[in-house]
């Protein structure tokens, strides 16, 4: 009997120690996504599931911003910067090539950024260019960028998807095709499933832990779920599913991780079409509307309440969240003196987020009880992208913008929303030029106070990051100070 015992217990050992070494063994990963990407050119498009494939992962810039939001070297190993602020001396990475075999050297940082500077560019931040007046390549590697104006936050920008290096040999089939200078590079796209990964042999850095990843796209909440519980994923940075989040939690298996996002999460308000238009109007929406009850409902208590276009964890956030608080009769008299009291008809055009979906039959339910009737109108994302953002065919929109600091988007004249203010613009100049930290906070606090008061749209709430991932993949992002799903680092340990 005791020699059977022994057998069973040394058995079980040995069970044990092969579950370990294979969990160990493992080199790749699944990594679950709400969103299927419209391509996979970060500098041709604004949708930020393309990032979240190719930053850092395909794509690299002469900057990095890391997991706390701050700046680092990447293609270029150090940097000078002239006095007057107006002159930018890079210093490339030598021995550097892109994924097809050609090399990287100044020529290729010329041609990206001429390239996303010219008038037919599709490049969605266009603005991070506009101050370039020349760009020099040097030498091989070395870079000077002369500027028209200072650009404050210019390091900072040049670390973002839209500003990655591409090369010109690639560049019109990056959509398809990505070719970067990561640390993986591009194996396959099976459209409506899943992009495929793999490490770069000859990548000029510290060599990805993982030999390849799969990002596989799963659009419905309950889908999502099964999939994790299944191990069919091994990770979902940006879990849809909140309301599971305590089941996860409860469930050794996993690690639950709520971090900041840059999302501002709006209902978006065509201000150019009546009666958006009028101020009064949009005034009346934002009383309507009970953000917490939002939070509450639609992301299951995880989000936090914003009253601006700006993140709270940041420094120069202010809290003006009770400027418009949740007051129906106070929106009721705006809408009575907009000479909209009889209330009117609106539609509200939802792309397939879980919080948009969510939050929009909250909201079309509230603004009813004012005399607002609203019509839900489901779209893809293709066609969100295609109506709403691009063509300007909507009344109302629930979305997240995901980019850091970009309260800048309501100084642009063909911005979706359609807002036009002329002081608004002038802060926005300013900022642009402005290089001291105290007087840079001054001018977001004026901005964000601005389209405030000016109810541009209906500020909702800052989207948390709800990663969930198995408890033995590590090296992944708790917040996003960017849109990524950054794998450089990640690895399976026991």
């Amino acid at each position: 009997m005791d020699r059977h015992l022994r057998a069973l217990v040394l058995g079980a050992a040995l069970a044990t120690g092969l579950v370990g070494s294979a969990v160990a063994a493992k080199t790749t990963a699944t990594i679950g996504m709400r969103l299927e990407p419209p391509h996979l050119d970060p500098t041709a498009g604004a949708a930020a599931a393309i990032d979240e494939i190719v930053y850092q992962n395909i794509f690299e810039g002469l900057t990095q911003i890391d997991e706390s939001g701050q700046v680092q070297p990447d293609l270029a190993e150090s940097w000078t910067i002239s006095e007057d602020g107006l002159t930018y001396t890079f210093k490339l990475r030598d021995g550097v090539t892109f994924h097809d075999g050609t090399s990287f050297d100044a020529e290729d940082v010329k041609f990206s950024f001429e390239r996303a500077k010219a008038e037919d560019s599709t490049n969605a931040q266009k603005r991070i260019f506009e101050p370039i007046e020349s760009i020099t390549a040097v030498d091989p590697t070395t870079v000077e960028i002369k500027l028209s104006r200072p650009a404050g936050s210019f390091l900072f920008d040049l670390g973002w998807g839209d500003a990655v290096i591409v090369a010109p040999e690639s560049a019109d089939t990056n959509k398809t095709d990505p070719v970067g200078t990561g640390a993986f590079k591009f194996d396959r796209w099976v459209k409506g499933d899943r992009v495929e990964i793999s490490s770069f042999d000859d990548y000029w850095g510290t060599s990805a832990k993982l030999t390849g990843a799969t990002f596989k796209f799963i659009g419905d909440p309950a889908a999502a779920l099964a999939a994790v519980l299944a191990g069919d994923v091994d990770a979902f940075p940006n879990f849809p599913a909140t309301e599971n989040l305590p089941q996860l939690e409860a469930d050794p298996r996993f690690d639950v991780v709520v971090g900041t996002t840059e999302g501002e999460t709006i209902l978006a308000l065509n201000n150019k079409r009546p009666p958006f238009d009028n101020k009064k109007v949009r005034q009346a929406i934002s009383h309507a509307i009970d953000r917490q009850a939002v939070i509450d409902g639609a992301m299951f208590g995880y989000g936090t309440p914003i009253g601006s276009h700006f993140a709270p964890h940041n420094p120069a956030y202010v809290d003006l969240t009770g400027l418009y608080a949740y007051d129906p009769a106070k929106a009721k008299a705006l809408l009575d003196e907009a000479g909209d009291g009889d209330g009117f008809k609106a539609t509200l055009k939802l792309p397939p987020t879980t919080y948009a979906r969510r939050s929009g039959e909250i909201i079309a339910s509230e603004l009813g009880k004012i005399g607002i009737e609203v019509e839900i109108i489901p779209v893809e994302w293709a066609q969100w992208l295609e109506e709403v953002f691009r063509g300007g065919d909507f009344d109302m929109t629930i979305v997240s913008h995901t980019e850091p600091l970009d309260i800048d988007i309501y100084a642009r004249d063909d911005y979706y929303f359609g807002y036009d203010n002329p002081e608004f613009d002038a802060i926005i100049e300013k900022l642009q030029s402005e290089a001291d930290t105290d007087a840079r906070n001054a001018l977001y606090e004026q901005a964000q106070r601005m389209i405030a008061e000016d109810a541009v749209n209906a500020f909702l709430f800052q989207l948390p990051k709800a990663g969930v991932w198995d408890k033995n993949l590590k090296g992944l992002w708790a917040n996003a100070p960017i849109q990524a799903n950054d794998l450089t680092d990640a690895s399976w340990q026991q």
